[in-house]
């Protein structure tokens, strides 16, 4: 049996209670009017419509065309794309099919004060149809002419993903923000070639979204690789932008706004801060239950269920590199409650462990060794199958396209689609809390009992929740 060292428990629990406070708090720099976000807390979480309320618009072909059901299913789809790269889950998208019109309900973003909806759905209905045209030729009104129009080196379906990043840009040295393309297969050859020619003339290759020509860089060379890039005047959210729409695709027709309009929220802010408040006072009644009742255990568990919340947080604000901010509804919250329940049942099961064995008379040592051991199968069966409910609400109601969407698209027909984006929150923090319990109920909590029992003052059975002494 491996001993845990007295200095573990103040490690650990200091690690967790800091970890939490940064992920509620987060951190910012503010200099005059201006505020810097370098760690996101809780402040950024982008809450549903149910709960702040948000835009509802109304699209339809801009052109004189009759667009047939599986066009304008394409369509929504697209919007859908574009919304998940936007980390928007909380959205509703139907089809009108017999009227030809798509509605979209998305909520507000989490810092946006003077809510303008016509500037929200500008991106979203942006046709974004991105080209690689061959030289820089243009007319009057800055429109691609003569060869640039004629020769298209690579569309939009030719781009696997793009990415807004900061980096160098050029061999001299300079850095700024541009959008990586990785190309499919579909475009590498064509790619290829016509880098290959145009090095040779030292050519350009121009590229366009719709009918804007945002780089038309030389060729020096030829790119076999398949990976490219967008340069530009980009800031981050420029660059992020572009990469969104690119990575959304393009609409199968343009469209226009028929009409926008603010959706009230369900619950409001007033409802939103009884529900923070009603799940402080939850949690501070569990955590003097959990340490009146398995004392010793229970303070334990108190502190990794603090480290459990603190991940929730964390996993909606953004606060994660690689892992952007989510949109928490009310069913989201749901999720976070169910996890946090069953962080509390798994310690409940361990300290119980922990009191049988203590009361057939094995050593503290022991007991908690043994106690750990033992709950740890039921309480990784009762995650595991968590967890999966989760992976399939995430893969049944989360964007197309996905490994989890492929998976478990038998079970589409089952849903309706009204109910998409708040079931995907739903399942997203119930799955993160589930991970997060594993790690803090099993891991930490253990780490930091094997630690103070250690101290001599902690070598009483009846801390433990045993009978003898």
């Amino acid at each position: 049996m491996k001993r845990v060292g007295k200095p573990v428990f103040f490690i650990v629990a200091i690690l967790i209670i800091a970890f939490t406070v940064l992920a509620f708090t987060g951190i910012t720099t503010t200099y005059g009017d201006n505020t810097n976000v370098i760690v996101k807390g809780g402040s950024d979480i982008r809450w549903g419509i149910d709960i702040r309320g948000g835009v509802e618009a109304i699209f339809s072909p801009a052109e004189d065309i009759d667009p047939s059901e599986e066009q304008m299913e394409s369509a929504a789809e697209v919007m859908r794309q574009r919304l998940i790269a936007m980390n928007v889950t909380d959205y509703e998208v139907f089809v009108d099919t017999m009227a030809d019109r798509i509605i979209v309900r998305f909520p507000w973003n989490s810092n946006e004060k003077d809510f303008d909806p016509s500037a929200a759905v500008e991106e979203l209905g942006d046709t974004a149809v991105l080209t690689f045209r061959e030289g820089n030729e243009t007319d009057d009104e800055g429109k691609p002419t003569g060869v640039t129009k004629d020769t298209v080196v690579l569309e939009g379906k030719d781009v696997k993903e793009a990415a807004g990043v900061y980096g160098q840009l050029d061999s001299n040295g300079g850095a700024g923000w541009y959008v990586s393309l990785e190309l499919n297969e579909s475009g590498k050859k064509a790619f290829a070639d016509a880098t290959a020619r145009l090095s040779k003339e030292n050519g350009t290759i121009s590229i366009w979204l719709d009918d804007y020509c945002f780089s038309a860089p030389t060729v020096n060379t030829a790119i076999t690789d398949g990976k490219a890039m967008i340069t530009g005047d980009f800031d981050q959210e420029g660059a992020t932008a572009l990469a969104n729409k690119i990575n959304g695709g393009a609409l199968p027709f343009s469209l226009d706004v028929e009409t926008y309009s603010v959706i009230t929220p369900t619950l409001g802010e007033g409802a939103k801060t009884a529900m923070i408040n009603a799940g402080i006072i939850a949690f501070i009644i569990v955590a003097l239950f959990m340490c009146a009742y398995y004392r010793l255990p229970g303070f334990v568990a108190v502190i990794a269920l603090t480290g459990q919340v603190g991940v929730s947080i964390a996993a909606l604000t953004g606060f994660f590199p690689g892992i952007n901010s989510f949109t928490l509804t009310v069913p989201g919250i749901a999720g976070i409650i169910l996890a946090v329940g069953m962080g509390v049942d798994a310690n409940v099961i361990t300290a119980e462990r922990i009191k049988e064995e203590l009361n057939v008379g094995k050593s503290i040592d022991g007991a908690v060794e043994s106690g750990f051991s033992n709950a740890f199968s039921a309480i990784l069966d009762g995650n595991i199958t968590t967890a999966i409910i989760a992976l399939i609400l995430m893969g049944t109601f989360g964007a197309t396209g996905t490994l989890l969407s492929d998976l478990f698209k038998p079970l589409y027909f089952m849903f309706g689609a009204s109910a998409e984006g708040t079931i995907y929150s739903f399942g997203y923090t119930l799955l993160v809390g589930v991970v997060a319990n594993l790690f803090f109920g099993t891991v930490a909590s253990r780490l930091m009992l094997k630690s103070l029992s250690r101290f001599k003052i902690f070598r009483k059975p009846a801390l433990y929740g045993g009978k003898k002494a």
